[in-house]
């Protein structure tokens, strides 16, 4: 993926968060789902082009929000799911979190956790989606902002806690989760970006880890995708 397409991305979260912003101080109510998810969808357009290049028909690639079954509910949205030849190719989470991380990182965690450990749930137990074992991605926006930063947040609980987190800013701790939730199997691959709004108007985006970054998904999206065609003997 080419720098300029997660700039182009980038761009419009920003601009579509303005919108929203806008559409809420004039007390707009039309279209509030929409509204509510459409300042990532430049994300969600870019990994849709990664499964195009790979020769995935388009209408094999699902966005809208489709439902997928789980376990211990009955279905699930998610934002991209990718079918192929009724496999199940690969499912994709994209989350945002601008301002008020403080009191929105447990629920962004906790979100992503649930719809992972369900989607494994309804699989293990019931096996909706055959021989093949579903494939899940996480990718996330974050503001970066004084408050992402900050270093030395509190870590206490009435027992100990893992050390690991000692000193972690938020910024440094959403990179801990999608790091453990990819080697734990939680979720097969992430994508991490922090971007700002500068004083100027200038727009910046970083992918500071190294292990989810549109480089990273491409590469483990076109091996996914490769896999699933091998298996059906494409």
């Amino acid at each position: 993926m080419k720098p300029e397409v997660i700039q182009q991305a980038v761009q419009e979260f920003w601009t579509k968060r303005g919108e929203q912003r806008d559409n809420q101080e004039d007390g707009g109510r039309a279209g509030g789902e929409a509204r509510a998810n459409g300042h990532i969808k430049g994300f969600e357009v870019a990994v849709k082009q990664i499964f195009l290049d790979c020769g995935i028909p388009e209408e094999d690639i699902r966005t809208g929000r489709p439902y997928l079954p789980g376990y211990y509910r009955v279905r699930k949205q998610w934002d991209l799911v990718v079918l192929y030849k009724e496999v199940l190719v690969a499912a994709l989470e994209f989350k945002s979190q601008v301002g008020s991380v403080g009191k929105n990182f447990n629920n962004r965690f906790e979100e992503a956790l649930g719809s992972a450990t369900d989607l494994a749930a309804a699989q293990k137990k019931n096996g909706p989606f055959g021989a093949v074992p579903p494939w899940l991605g996480y990718v996330f926006v974050l503001e970066e902002t004084e408050e992402t930063e900050k270093s030395n947040r509190q870590s206490h609980a009435l027992f100990e806690t893992d050390p690991t987190y000692k000193g972690m800013s938020y910024t440094q701790r959403y990179q801990e989760m999608i790091s453990r939730f990819v080697g734990e199997n939680v979720y097969d691959i992430g994508w991490f970006v922090t971007t700002q709004r500068m004083e100027d108007g200038s727009i910046t985006y970083k992918e500071p880890l190294p292990t989810a970054t549109a480089r990273t998904l491409q590469v483990a999206i076109e091996g996914r995708v490769k896999l699933v065609k091998a298996m059906l003997g494409d």
